[in-house]
């Protein structure tokens, strides 16, 4: 069972230091999420450009993402043991320096260039982001007064959709954009010294990602972050023994649908690209449609603003159930309509994709009492699922990339029944909201 991620139990006291650090310090904290949504996101790009330079099938370049989400799940554990032996603040250091080490890894792949060590050194970056998974959630829920918590939360996850709203830019103009493979027409060919040359194109973005990341860990290492308190200590073991958190229906199905929704996030995003430059969708560069990618993860960011206010006055399952409904609608046309409809449609799918990893988990949590921490490390490790994306690329490349996308909207119909029934607690503690 997973270690303490972000929920606090009850009664438990906050982060302990002076007042005046709280601004500053969520503001550092902000910066990561920033940067680990940015360099998720990147694979986006990444993913076309290296499937031109290795000459790899749809279900080849989905293993990109499959090695990635793998972390979270060999990588979620071993990251609470570090963080109870050294600390939040220096697993947080060590964080950005394995993340550091794999962008500069990605560099020699580069130079190689090798695939295999190309899936390693994704490996390694996002084991350094699973450490800062770990390590910021619950820093950040408890780092000032307990009734601002959820603001301080909704704020470093817009932070985090910033980042992946710019990634796409980035990737565009540095990876794609300075490559033979992202700037040619759809099926030119290209030879085997102009893959060679478009390998080298991930050198420079890298190492600017690098450097940026080993100045943040040297920042963070010297800041003064407030001490923590006994907020994310395990309390109450003698009463967590004589719970079960099968037991509870919401975080049974919770798991699974974090599980689900990241196969349909991760697979829109992997795939969107390629689908996006047919010469019967939008009959344009790799390089141009990994700017319209910049679109889609905006549509998250504003969806996320938008859903938090409406959930102010509307239960959270009736969002989710329609949002749900529309993301299933998008993903119907972009399956059987071509042209700008297919992809604008695919492009929306982002705004109603925007809620649902938040909700879905504080719908997983709802009356869990003392088994909330254990039950929050659950649904972290059911990130994991973005690693079956390669189910995603194998049909593409069996059955056309266009018809794939009728797993995303499957995907869809299961945050529905979340949202409708499997969200509802069981067994819930009277301490905790089971309405």
């Amino acid at each position: 069972m997973a270690a303490p991620v972000t929920s606090r139990a009850p009664g438990a006291t906050p982060a302990t230091g002076g007042s005046g650090h709280y601004g500053s310090a969520l503001t550092l904290l902000a910066s990561l999420f920033f940067m680990w949504g940015f360099i998720t996101v990147i694979n986006g790009t990444l993913l076309p450009h290296l499937r031109s330079v290795f000459e790899l099938s749809y279900f080849q370049a989905s293993l990109i993402e499959s090695v990635w989400f793998i972390a979270y799940f060999f990588a979620s554990i071993p990251s609470a043991k570090l963080i109870e032996r050294i600390g939040y603040q220096k697993s947080l250091v060590t964080g950005l320096l394995v993340m550091a080490a794999g962008a500069v890894g990605m560099m020699l792949a580069a130079s190689l260039p090798s695939y295999g060590v190309t899936l390693l050194m994704l490996f390694v970056i996002a084991s350094g982001i699973t450490l800062l998974q770990v390590a910021a959630n619950p820093y950040v829920a408890v780092l000032g007064p307990a009734d601002t918590a959820s603001s301080r939360l909704n704020l470093v996850q817009a932070m985090n959709s910033m980042g992946t709203m710019l990634a796409p830019l980035f990737g565009a103009y540095l990876i794609l954009g300075r490559s033979k493979g992202g700037t040619a027409q759809a099926g030119e060919a290209l030879t085997q010294a102009e893959r060679l040359a478009d390998a080298h194109a991930v050198v420079l973005p890298y190492g600017l990602v690098a450097v940026v990341l080993v100045v943040l860990a040297l920042v963070i290492a010297r800041f003064p972050l407030p001490a923590m308190g006994s907020s994310t200590s395990r309390v109450a073991k003698e009463e967590r023994k004589k719970h079960s958190l099968w037991k509870h229906r919401n975080l049974v199905f919770g798991i699974g649908a974090i599980f689900i929704y990241l196969i349909a996030e991760i697979g829109v995003g992997n795939l969107f690209v390629n689908f996006v430059s047919r010469p019967d969708i939008g009959n344009m560069t790799t390089e141009a449609a990994g700017r319209y990618l910049t679109l889609l993860w905006g549509g998250m960011m504003v969806g996320r603003f938008v859903g938090s206010a409406i959930m102010q006055k509307v239960p959270a399952g009736t969002v989710l159930a329609v949002f749900s409904i529309g993301a299933f609608i998008v993903m119907l046309a972009t399956v059987f309509t071509t042209g700008p409809i297919a992809m604008w449609s695919l492009i929306l799918v982002g705004l109603f994709h925007s809620i649902m990893f938040p909700t879905i988990f504080t719908l997983g949590i709802r009356g869990l009492g003392p088994l909330t921490e254990e039950g929050s490390g659950l649904l972290i490790m059911a990130i994991a699922g973005g690693a079956l994306v390669a189910v995603h690329g194998w049909l593409a490349d069996h059955y056309g990339l266009q018809q794939s996308f009728l797993l995303t909207a499957v995907c869809e119909l299961y945050i529905l029944f979340y949202a409708l029934w499997g969200s509802k607690p069981t067994n819930a503690f009277p301490d905790q909201d089971a309405g």
